[in-house]
């Protein structure tokens, strides 16, 4: 019985979100109210990184720059160890001692 009063409630809900943006001077108030609330978003979005910035606490965007500094670094590392492993392998590989060519060796008698 609950579920189906919530059922109606959201029907209802969405009817009548239809019926008001249907009216053309109602979504153009809806629409500027949501450019006027995402402006504001920015205006406290940069305030916030002023504030912190001015406190010395790291902000999201510092962590992120951070974020991306490790990420390459450790990208480097592992081309880095990956080389390494190439230059032990090589040097713990038995040399390959190259024979004697029979020609050159009766040539100098």
């Amino acid at each position: 019985m609950l579920t189906w009063i919530v059922e109606m409630g959201e029907a209802r809900l969405v009817q009548l979100a239809e019926e008001i943006l249907a009216n053309p001077r109602m979504a153009e108030t809806f629409s500027g109210a949501l450019q006027r609330a995402a402006r504001t978003k920015g205006q406290v979005d940069r305030n916030m990184q002023m504030l912190l910035g001015l406190l010395n606490v790291p902000s999201k965007a510092d962590y992120n720059r951070l974020l991306s500094k490790i990420e390459s670094l450790q990208g480097s590392l592992v081309n880095l160890n990956i080389k390494l492993d190439r230059l032990m392998a090589a040097r713990d590989r038995p040399k390959r001692r190259r024979a004697a060519k029979p020609h050159a060796a009766s040539a100098g008698s």
